[in-house]
């Protein structure tokens, strides 16, 4: 008996197949895979446990931690407010947050604060998870710290603050919290399962995430090989900052904190939503397909457009590595493929994408129309990984 449900276009028969083999080997605990090609599902995936015992089955509605995969959604909800005209990506974030104008942050734009170029990668440290739980407390120590770098001259990771920012800036903006838009304004439309901060209601569906460091911050990133050492101090010293900074990078115990309810319940943009592949892949439908997915618009080609417009190139602070930030997203390489954070990216003139630690994927390739998206419990770091197995799995059958 197949460990794995639902539908695989005969096409991409190895997708399937690779799923179904990391499951019954123990690879996966449990995952979902969702890709769609000109807005139709060749792709639509599930199975294994929610729970290493084995005593609940990952089922189609089978929801999950997705981290930093999140902040794809997020950034829609940006844009879809730059279609309405309600934000304007090239004025200053002080338009809509009067006190954002502090400490050298006056002429900072919204797309900087929406590109990883703001300069408030983290919070000045130190700063702990329980701070970070007080949105409104942590978000207007944002508002009144300086930045690091003049806005829009360098590139980093905004690995937790970038949560803060946007969320507080779509509630300015609505008056609705980020929750609240993705659920009215994304996840309805489009039946995608989508969520960020969870009602106890829905725990049920969930997921246990089991994450691949259990027992503390993640290690510090390794400097691709080919960068020469004096060309990377200031950035070395920028990445144990953010660290330091981050909730991302304070020790705790992952695997009791990813799982409670607080987390749960905790309207992060960018890092405590739950989704599964469907729902992911039916958000980055709409970017794939021009803007329309399942007969609703949310966004024209000029918005989409963009996306890709090029915000900064060269190697990210956070993780000393190359990265290309477009507005509201990471770009895949034009070029030759870069030991990037996701090195397995193709070459593509206009893919969007970000992923969640462990192994999440939230992906648009407007060229070929194609969205992409993948969830499991069982995260994995580097070379465990297997968000690039499929990936690879995915585009080699096109």
């Amino acid at each position: 008996m197949s460990t794995i449900s639902g539908y695989c276009h005969p096409q991409f028969e190895r997708v399937r197949e690779a799923l179904e083999r990391n499951v019954e080997e123990g690879v996966e605990v449990g995952a979902s895979l969702y890709v769609t090609i000109e807005d139709e599902p060749v792709i639509d995936l599930w199975g294994g446990w929610k729970d290493r015992e084995h005593s609940s089955t990952w089922d189609e509605d089978t929801i999950v931690a997705v981290f930093s995969a999140t902040k794809t959604v997020a950034s829609m909800a940006v844009l879809m407010l730059v279609e309405r005209g309600e934000i304007d990506l090239y004025a200053p974030v002080s338009r809509y947050w009067p006190e954002f104008a502090q400490n050298g942050k006056e002429n900072a734009l919204v797309r900087q604060l929406f590109s990883h170029t703001v300069g408030l990668p983290a919070w000045e440290p130190p700063f702990s998870m329980d701070q970070a739980m007080d949105i409104p407390f942590a978000t207007a120590r944002l508002a009144a710290q300086a930045p690091w770098w003049e806005p829009g001259t360098r590139g980093s990771y905004h690995a937790s603050s970038f949560g803060h920012l946007v969320g507080e800036l779509i509630r300015r903006v609505t008056g609705r919290t980020i929750g609240e838009f993705i659920a009215e304004e994304i996840a309805a439309p489009l039946a995608a399962d989508v969520f960020v901060g969870l009602k106890d209601e829905i725990f049920p569906r969930v997921a246990t995430v089991y994450p691949a460091d259990e027992n503390g911050p993640p290690p510090p990133p390794k400097v691709a090989s080919d960068t020469p050492a004096d060309a990377i101090t200031v950035e070395r010293e920028l990445s144990a900052r953010t660290r330091l900074g981050s909730f991302s990078g304070q020790k705790r115990d992952s695997l009791k904190l990813f799982n409670s309810a607080e987390w749960r319940r905790t309207q992060f943009a960018g890092s405590t939503g739950h989704a599964n592949a469907r729902g992911l892949g039916r958000a980055m439908a709409v970017i794939a397909n021009g803007g329309t997915s399942r007969g609703v618009t949310l966004l024209s080609p000029a918005t989409i457009a963009e996306i890709f417009k090029e915000q900064f190139a060269g190697i990210d602070s956070y993780y000393l590595k190359p990265i290309h930030w477009g507005t509201g997203y990471a770009l895949a390489p034009t070029g030759e493929k870069e030991r990037g954070p996701l090195p397995f990216m193709r070459p593509g003139a206009r893919t969007a994408y970000w992923y969640g630690t462990g192994g999440s994927l939230s992906i648009a390739d407007v060229e070929r129309r194609m969205s992409i998206g993948y969830a499991m419990n069982q995260c994995r770091s580097g070379k465990g990984a297997q968000n690039g197995v499929y990936y690879d799995a995915i585009y080699d059958s096109l």
